[in-house]
């Protein structure tokens, strides 16, 4: 049987049909079908056929049982019979609500004319209709296609507990260490590609890198990150912290090709990693949404990153991210 309930298939009902019809016992049935008893108990009560004038016809036949719970189903599509609702769900998609957002607010208006499920939200968004009015880009995260909820990976394999920011150690928490890095994505306008600018900053020095991809998989990532990243020491790469974007989700990579560690902010906390965050603000006023980054020379990204490096920061006491970056490795090479 499954981890999960699922309604019948018709093939089932076919089968369910003849064996009803042989007074095969519930429990022998659902032992054939693989099937949990109460599944086959509740489709036989929700779908069996009845008629007063006729009681004689009184039974579950498979194609009656199939078309209502075709029909049941259908009713449950509630953005298609309620066009108002519908209109109403994207509005709020595009003023940038996530689903449960959406859901949740519904159940508390005064009077709310529809309750709908965050899951039906999140179905619909990536549904045919869904991805022709480009939905999914006003989700907080978004993916290319969803996969089933019982089929999707749980979180804590992906980012597991011993990653998280909290069990991050102290010298890194308090800028004491040399070497640990904040890491993000910057990305731009859906006219622009997939182009984006990986950005990373050095938490104790505020030393930033900028880093141009024509791609968001995480595993092509990652690799730009090692292939940049790798002639520094070991000790000026120790670990990197990210946000839990999808784009990082091959961060094994990053200690298979280089020794580096990660870290995780909490869901929907990347204020945790504010170094990064606020240097995005700045890198902003050279590198708007609307960049046509793929026209860009190399040599443009270069001179961003060396303003940002050469320009003094009272929490340096006034020297420049290059000086203090400088002065770190300078200090590795002594020993």
């Amino acid at each position: 049987m499954g981890t999960h309930y699922c309604h019948l298939k018709l093939d089932e009902r076919r089968k369910l049909a003849k064996w009803l019809e042989a007074k095969m016992p519930i429990s022998e049935i659902a032992d054939r079908l693989g099937r949990d008893p109460s599944t086959i108990y509740r489709d036989i009560k929700r779908n069996r056929y009845t008629d007063d004038e006729l009681p004689e016809l009184n039974g579950y036949h498979a194609l009656v049982a199939q078309d209502k719970y075709e029909q049941r189903r259908a009713i449950h599509r509630k953005m298609i019979i309620h066009p108002d609702l519908k209109a109403a769900i994207e509005d709020r998609l595009k003023a940038g609500w996530s689903p449960e957002q959406i859901a949740g607010r519904l159940r508390i208006e005064p009077c709310p004319p529809y309750r709908i499920c965050h899951e039906t939200i999140y179905q619909y968004v990536y549904s045919e209709s869904g991805q022709s009015q480009e939905l999914g880009r006003y989700l907080p995260e978004r993916q290319r296609k969803r996969k089933p909820r019982y089929a999707r990976k749980a979180r804590d394999r992906v980012f597991p507990l011993e990653i998280s920011i909290h069990n991050r150690p102290d010298e890194i928490n308090n800028r004491s260490q040399f070497g640990n890095w904040e890491g993000d994505l910057m990305i731009f306008e859906r006219a622009q590609g997939n182009a984006n600018v990986a950005t990373l900053i050095e938490r104790k020095t505020r030393y930033t890198l900028l880093l141009r991809n024509n791609d968001r998989k995480s595993r092509p990532l990652m690799n730009k990150l090692i292939n940049e990243m790798s002639p520094l020491p070991a000790d000026a790469r120790r670990s990197i912290t990210f946000d839990r974007g999808f784009e990082f989700t091959s961060w094994r990579e990053l200690h298979k090709g280089m020794g580096t560690k990660s870290w995780f902010c909490d869901p929907q906390a990347p204020w945790q990693k504010g170094s990064v965050e606020n240097m995005n603000k700045r890198i902003r006023r050279y590198l708007p949404r609307d960049t046509a980054l793929l026209a860009l020379p190399s040599r443009y990204m270069k001179s961003i990153c060396d303003r940002l490096n050469e320009t003094p920061r009272k929490c340096l006491g006034y020297r420049t991210p290059a000086e203090a970056f400088r002065d770190e490795l300078m200090k590795l090479e002594r020993g």
